[in-house]
């Protein structure tokens, strides 16, 4: 079996889907660096700006499952050109916005609705396109969410320094259309699977064939393997979420100053993008699962050990490693699914095991908020990061993989 000339193109794939999940993960993590200039020039509460990036979860987890239905229904091209659409308009909209309920929908129900329309039906896509390295490809395009700190990021603070928050966020959106639009005309479906010798007509041949059960999507969403993987990815993302979200606004409470306190969140981001190729390595090697629970592990404990970390030297270190357990475990879920489920329902499951993602996520940035203003202390942020995430280990600890019995042998004569 091979895919007619797909391996070469396959990792134009991979390339589009990392530039659109760096540019839209960029744009709705940039929030965290709008955070304080906002809160600074309009009053409005760090908690009523972070319910904006709730919303964005909330709505990107809803919006992950229908646009993952209809990349397999109607093709991903057209659903990753219109959330480029949808993703510069909710930033540009974002920047005119006059009261504090304004701002949150339009940059939560818009940018929300955007992101999920790239990460995963294009995790999906680069699964069907490679089959070697599947891992590794499908790490690359989750990767590109792990560069955005280290350009979005460094981009709006660049911009807010020289002209306020509200241009910077308008250039965003304007420079997140000229990027998007023309490379999703890149995007295409996987070429159809071709037998490339076929045993001659009337030949019997000894070999059996295997013929695997085609599970529908409605049947994939009913399985324990499918709860695991959305509760864990659930519990994953509530665990890092609140310290990513607020890292930049922790750091600047520390007493460092805000640009450097922004390369604290890029050398995360760099980290988290190290850790996506290095756990994606390791997966095509010893496999997804035991490499998805020891990353959560570390992960769990990463966010723990901000209860101690003040200097900017700790801070460094921390988010290196915070970063290379948060990032690298990301991809792995869509690699568990793909193996479990087959490429054929890949973007509804895994749509809807992002949805619950998207549903954690949507939690810390609010809990982080609350917990600032109610405590001027982010301490009761990171002990709940830390329960949630061993919960996560727990959670991902129990998922097996699919027993033998899901293919039947048959003889080809």
């Amino acid at each position: 079996m091979t895919r007619a000339n797909g391996s070469a193109y396959g990792w134009v794939i991979v390339a589009a889907g990392a530039l659109m999940t760096c540019v839209s993960m960029g744009a709705m993590f940039s929030l965290a660096v709008f955070l304080q200039p906002i809160s600074v020039d309009t009053g409005w509460s760090r908690t009523g700006i972070s319910t904006a990036m709730t919303i964005d979860f909330l709505v990107m987890g809803f919006a992950a499952f229908a646009w993952g239905a209809m990349s397999d229904r109607f093709g991903p091209k057209i659903v990753v050109l219109s959330g480029s659409l949808m993703l510069g308009l909710g930033l540009v909209l974002g920047s005119r916005a006059t009261s504090l309920v304004e701002f949150q929908l339009v940059f939560g129900i818009l940018v929300g609705a955007a992101a999920g329309a790239f990460y995963a039906p294009m995790m999906a896509l680069a699964s069907g396109w490679i089959e070697n390295n599947r891992s590794l490809a499908v790490a690359l395009v989750s990767a590109g969410a792990g560069t955005a700190p280290l350009t979005v990021a460094p981009f709006a603070r660049w911009l807010i320094d020289n002209y306020d928050w509200r241009p910077a966020m308008l250039v965003v959106g304007i420079v997140a259309w000229i990027l998007l639009i023309p490379a999703s005309f890149l995007v295409r479906r996987p070429p159809v699977v071709l037998e490339t010798n076929p045993p001659a007509p009337g030949v019997a041949t000894p070999v059996a064939a295997v013929v695997e059960t085609r599970m529908s999507a409605g049947e994939a969403l009913r399985t324990p393997q499918f709860a695991v993987l959305a509760l864990a990815h659930f519990a994953c993302c509530a665990a890092h979420s609140g310290p990513i979200f607020h890292m930049v606004t922790y750091a600047i409470g520390c007493g460092i100053p805000a640009m450097v306190a922004v390369s604290v969140y890029s050398l995360a981001g760099l980290s988290g993008l190290g850790g996506r190729v290095l756990l994606g390595v390791l997966a095509d090697r010893l496999g997804a699962k035991p490499v998805l629970v020891g990353g959560l592990m570390v992960q769990a404990l990463g966010a723990g050990a901000y209860l101690f970390a003040r200097e900017l030297g700790e801070l460094y270190a921390l988010s290196v490693v915070f970063g290379i357990a948060y990032g690298g475990v990301m991809p792995l879920y869509a690699i568990l699914a793909r193996d479990y489920f087959g490429p054929h329902i890949m973007g509804t499951v895994f749509g809807a095991i992002s949805a619950m993602a998207s549903l954690g996520m949507a939690f810390g940035p609010w809990a982080g908020g609350w917990v600032f203003d109610t405590y001027a202390s982010y301490s009761w942020l990171y002990i709940g990061s830390f329960t949630v995430g061993l919960a996560a280990v727990a959670v991902a600890f129990t998922f097996k993989p699919a027993p033998a019995a899901s293919k039947l042998t048959v003889s080809v004569s």
